[in-house]
Order: structure tokens, then C-alpha cells, then sequence
């Protein structure tokens, strides 16, 4: 019997001044009544078990916490961009652009840089 076990242990590490325990007397916990207890007690005691939490009936979003993350799953779909994964790697759009943006500052064409722009000028009212 589980239980007779279990409180046998808990005796021997009382120590030698605990008595000899008589197997017939250790009850298990299903053998009591339910009706001794409480219904909030029971409540209580399958919340602790199962894992779910105490409320009011509305969804909480327990259930989504409790579910395994799928982040790494999700990425792995995806296969690793070549410009990251090797260092020779060049890619083309980038190198264009780079070409386009230089031609267009050597002209005096290119965006502002940021705080530069038609606003920076002006003062602001109070």
C-alpha cells in the first residue's frame, strides 16, 4: 500500500522516538468522506492538480500560456539570407543603390540628412 509506505518514511525521518506505526491504521485519502469537505476546498485541490486557475467562468488565455512556444518551429521555415550566412556574398540590389545614392549627393539631389530637412530651420512657438 502507497500510502502506509509513504507514512512509514515520514516516521523513520522523525527519528527513533516516533512509535511503530500499525499499517491498518493509515487511511487512504480516497477513503474519506467528500462530504466532510468543503466544495470550495475540493475546487481548490483539482485547480492545484490540473493546473487551471480559479475564476469567474470568463476565458482567461490559460490555455494559450500552458501551449509550447513555436517560435524557433516557425523559423526554421525559413531558410538563413545568403549576405548573413556568407561573407563574400554581394548582394546587387544593395550595391545599386549605394551607386544611385552617391550620384544623386555628388548632384545635390540626395534626401537630408535627419534634422536637416526644410523644418530644422525654424523655431518652435510657445
Amino acid at each position: 500500500m502507497f500510502w502506509a509506505t509513504a507514512a512509514q518514511r515520514l516516521l523513520q525521518r522523525a527519528g527513533s522516538s516516533a512509535r511503530a506505526l500499525d499499517v491498518t491504521q493509515i487511511r487512504s485519502p480516497l477513503a474519506y468522506s467528500t462530504k466532510a469537505a468543503s466544495p470550495e476546498t475540493l475546487e481548490q485541490i483539482r485547480y492545484r492538480i490540473f493546473g487551471t486557475h480559479i475564476g469567474n467562468g470568463l476565458q482567461s488565455g490559460r490555455k494559450l500560456l500552458r501551449k509550447k512556444l513555436v517560435g524557433e518551429k516557425i523559423a526554421s521555415y525559413y531558410p538563413v539570407p545568403l549576405s548573413k550566412g556568407d561573407p563574400l556574398f554581394v548582394n546587387l540590389d544593395a550595391e545599386r543603390r549605394k551607386i544611385k545614392l552617391e550620384k544623386l549627393r555628388r548632384r545635390g539631389k540626395a534626401p537630408p540628412k535627419k534634422g536637416e530637412g526644410k523644418r530644422a530651420g525654424r523655431k518652435k512657438k510657445k
